[in-house]
């Protein structure tokens, strides 16, 4: 499964790039909008509803002849508002005190992830919930075809990840280990189906050889597209998952200026250099031993 993410500081912008989603057949339950506002919700839902014939709703719930609002109430954050036919599911997965079962109950489809437990719950959106803090939104494709995550991409990358420059290079990695932390140099273009499926099996790997310390290296990286965000957002989560952690370091100005311009520079845990990396983890896991 792909996952490319679009981050919007704007509702008309979001709005545009879920048209030319649609309008490049990626199909309308791969996609979600998730925002903290009610008041964008509904707004969004209902432009959205007539543009599509209906299939976003514009409130909590589903309205007659919409289908796929849902409200979660995430402990310790408060509402996230979800729209599109994957919007119910994905809260249900997120979990929530209130909504969850509304959630399943809209998306209407027992084959769908079940709601997990609010602890579980709070560790595994905190990622999408720092975005959310700074009032931007999320557009999230997640589908298992090649074709609808290369159209996907093609537009999250142009209206949801600010101005790249395409490169050509290839996508390389290497790992390392330095004082118990597995070190992992990426180096080209972290992309769908080159760099993505590269990072997700070298992060499997670790995983089961228990190496749960991980440290991403991305000084030579010179181009990430929305599919390569959703990998690093999902290594982070798989890797919170399994009790470890992932950090990165050496950001390349292109990575840098990608993250703060989505502000998902909030969501990962970034260190300066390698050393100041590495000696991180030593000070988590003492402050983790002292709590």
């Amino acid at each position: 499964m792909e996952t490319a993410i679009g981050v919007f500081d704007s509702r008309e912008r979001a709005e545009q790039a879920v048209k030319e989603l649609i309008e490049h057949h990626v199909p309308q339950e791969s996609i979600v909008f998730l925002t903290r506002s009610e008041t964008e919700a509904m707004g969004f839902g209902k432009d959205m509803g007539k543009f599509v014939g209906g299939f976003m709703g514009g409130a909590v719930g589903a309205t007659a002849g919409c289908v796929g609002a849902a409200l979660a109430l995430i402990p310790g954050f408060g509402q996230v508002f979800a729209l599109g036919v994957g919007g119910a599911a994905l809260l249900g997965y997120l979990g929530s005190r209130a909504g969850a079962s509304l959630a399943q109950n809209v998306a209407d489809d027992p084959a769908r992830i079940k709601p997990t437990s609010e602890q579980k719950s709070a560790e595994e959106v905190e990622h999408f919930l720092e975005v959310l803090k700074t009032g931007c939104s999320l557009v999230l494709v997640q589908s298992e075809f090649r074709e609808v995550s290369g159209a996907a991409s093609a537009v999250l990358d142009r209206l949801g990840l600010g101005q790249q420059t395409p490169t050509t290079s290839k996508a390389q990695i290497t790992m390392r280990e330095v004082g118990g932390i597995s070190v992992v140099d990426l180096r080209g273009r972290i992309v769908l189906g080159e760099g993505t499926v590269m990072l997700r099996e070298t992060i499997a790997r670790l995983l089961v050889t228990d190496r749960k310390k991980v440290l991403l290296n991305l000084e030579g990286v010179d181009f990430v597209d929305s599919s390569g965000i959703g990998e690093l957002v999902r290594s982070h989560m798989v890797l919170r998952k399994e009790g470890g952690q992932l950090k990165l370091t050496n950001l390349s100005d292109t990575v840098a200026h990608l993250l703060h311009s989505t502000t998902l520079n909030k969501v990962f845990n970034i260190q300066r250099d390698e050393a100041t990396a590495i000696q991180s983890f030593s000070e988590t896991a003492l402050g983790a031993t002292a709590n």
